[in-house]
């Protein structure tokens, strides 16, 4: 196989509540959408691995592990407020579901088994829909998530040997959880394109979080203001991600894929269109191959469009990974449209829109790279404020973080 697709119906056990925002139903309808498109044609998809307490406590604490299989397995009322307090159990945001340690514990045997498939050998990329709960701190849940599959997974490549670990992070909420967990390491970039953080949970993600003492510059943050369409958060991503990546030079690139970004999510407040987070999915793939020899992890991460957006998102992602990549202008065939309009019946009405009918928005992609701070205008159909916005986010990046790779944050060519 040319990628690992790891995939489990257990998977959608990870099912917080009828009114949640996040419902599995949105990985069922992704590999039913990559199946209809014979994305998935001769591929045999991977099941999870086993996941104990010694996995988990390579970066959650024995006490926060307990709590969660308390609460999961009833033998702690779901509504001790001390749990919710102390371990972020049984809030609004995580609420109590029966096993949601079991279920927790299977996405991040998921994303162990992606890392295991490229460490092995047997692969070069592989692909986890169900991880990228980036949020997950080592003795509370936070933002929907459990157990933070991708910082287990890193820990799990630096024990193999690796040294040298790029995570970039696309989601509309900033990858918190990572970032905390690698803040003080030199062998781990945390880099993370988000929502501004004064307009956005979990708030945090400013540009001057660039590493603890001993790892300065390990951390790279740029938060882009509401509203910011394809072209200009393109612009963003080049003007930063490719020099971070190149100044690295990281053995290996783990992604986490949230397409919470798109204009439709009803939860954040970007405007990127599904043909916008396919380009940064085959750029971030580009990239694996230039600089880490093809080792890409890709995990998926948030997202509440559940019929609308994350399906065809996701779609891509797994053809990127493959290298079957598919044409935004692809039309969905009628069966899967009538599976995904039916599957709406069981959705809170709040995250329930009837599915597109073709794998693209019609996204305008066609982004203008970042000059320095020239004061150009702007190309045509760019707002001045728009560009000027994004240009001052990239300039407070690019100057609290370059200098510290020795690259002059003014120079477009760094």
């Amino acid at each position: 196989m040319s990628a690992a697709i790891i995939w489990s119906d257990h998977f959608l056990d990870y099912k917080w509540a009828y009114t949640h925002p996040m419902s599995p139903i949105r990985l069922a309808l992704t590999m039913s959408l990559a199946r209809s498109l014979g994305v998935l044609d001769g591929v045999e998809t991977i099941g999870p691995l086993p996941v104990d307490d010694a996995v988990l406590t390579t970066v959650h604490t024995q006490a926060y592990v307990d709590a969660v299989r308390a609460v999961g397995s009833g033998s702690v009322a779901s509504n001790n407020a001390l749990f919710e307090r102390v371990f972020g159990l049984g809030s609004d945001d995580n609420p109590v579901f029966a096993s949601m340690h079991e279920a927790g514990s299977m996405l991040v045997g998921g994303t162990l088994a992606a890392a295991q498939a490229i460490t092995s050998g047997a692969v070069r990329r592989a692909v986890n829909i169900g991880g990228g709960m980036h949020h997950a701190m080592p003795g509370h849940a936070a933002g929907f998530c459990i157990y933070n599959d991708c910082s287990i997974a890193i820990e799990w490549l630096l024990e193999q040997g690796y040294d040298r670990i790029a995570y970039v992070d696309v989601d509309a909420h900033h990858g918190d959880g990572v970032q905390n967990q690698f803040y003080s390491d030199p062998r781990v970039m945390t880099v993370s394109l988000h929502q501004h953080p004064a307009t956005l949970w979990p708030g945090t993600g400013w540009s001057t979080e660039v590493g603890a003492s001993g790892a300065e510059g390990s951390s790279v943050n740029l938060g882009l203001l509401p509203g910011i369409t394809d072209r200009m958060w393109l612009r963003g991503f080049h003007a930063v991600v490719p020099s971070m990546i190149d100044a690295f030079k990281p053995q290996i690139l783990v992604t986490q894929i949230g397409v919470d970004s798109h204009a439709a999510d009803p939860l954040t407040d970007l405007a990127l269109t599904v043909d916008g987070q396919a380009a940064a999915v085959r750029t971030l793939r580009d990239l694996a191959d230039k600089y880490c020899d093809g080792r890409w992890l890709a995990v998926g991460g948030g997202g509440y469009g559940i019929v609308d957006v994350v399906p065809r998102a996701w779609t891509h992602l797994i053809a990127s990974a493959l290298d079957r990549d598919v044409d935004p202008a692809t039309t969905i065939g009628e069966e899967w449209m009538t599976a995904a309009t039916a599957a709406q019946v069981d959705l809170h009405p709040d995250y329930s829109r009837p599915p597109e009918t073709t794998m693209g928005d019609a996204g305008d992609v066609d982004y203008v790279p970042w000059d320095g701070d020239t004061g150009a205008p702007p190309p045509e159909g760019v707002s001045e404020v728009a560009q000027r916005q994004t240009d001052k986010a990239i300039l407070a990046t690019r100057r609290a973080v370059f200098p510290l790779h020795g690259l002059d944050p003014e120079d477009p060519r760094d």
